[in-house]
């Protein structure tokens, strides 16, 4: 079993912005997969269902970003998964825009979800998906960057970078990480 999290902020005034990059990918997989979004439990907007035949837990916390670990821990706690089983997805201002970067371990990187799981799983070593949303425009501030949407232009790149993503994590759960990262690490 695999529970794949997309990070991001609740409440329609995120929706479809840089930092909820993460709940966007998991509104691609419940679309690609036919998996319903359809209760809520572990501070999170969940559906259950299979990815090539595996079981797998689709989840968007509805904690904001910098306490996202808390729906990550129930989620691990109630479905008994291990750290490895756990696929985090969310946004990377160090990537170009709808570049993905797949990861098996690392450090936050500054990215308070990430923080915020690492402090309650007790671990660094998660497999991650991160999302290129680009770098902050330098006279802008860091918050309004993320907290803000993409361009027209970005618009193709995301819809690809989303798209990639719902394929990575079909490829990690059916060949393993190396194959997905050797698969999408490569710059476009």
């Amino acid at each position: 079993m695999y529970i794949i999290i997309g990070l991001g902020n609740p409440t329609v005034k995120y929706q479809a912005t840089r930092h909820n990059i993460g709940w966007d990918a998991i509104t691609r997989l419940s679309d690609d997969y036919r998996i319903p979004m359809d209760f809520k439990k572990h501070k999170a907007i969940c559906g259950s269902g299979y990815i090539e035949g595996e079981k797998v837990i689709l989840a968007q916390p509805l904690t904001y970003m910098n306490l996202s670990g808390e729906s990550v821990r129930e989620l691990m706690d109630y479905y008994k998964v291990d750290p490895e089983n756990i696929i985090i997805i969310y946004d990377d201002i160090s990537l170009d825009v709808g570049q993905l970067r797949i990861r098996k371990k690392g450090s936050a990187g500054g990215h308070n979800g990430i923080k915020s799981i690492i402090s309650h799983l007790g671990t660094t070593e998660f497999p991650r998906i991160k999302i290129g949303v680009g770098d902050k425009p330098e006279d802008w501030d860091l918050a309004d960057y993320v907290l803000s949407r993409f361009r027209d232009e970005e618009q193709e790149a995301i819809r690809g970078a989303l798209k990639d993503a719902s394929d990575a994590c079909r490829m990690m759960i059916t060949s393993g990480i190396e194959a997905a990262m050797n698969q999408y690490n490569r710059k476009k």
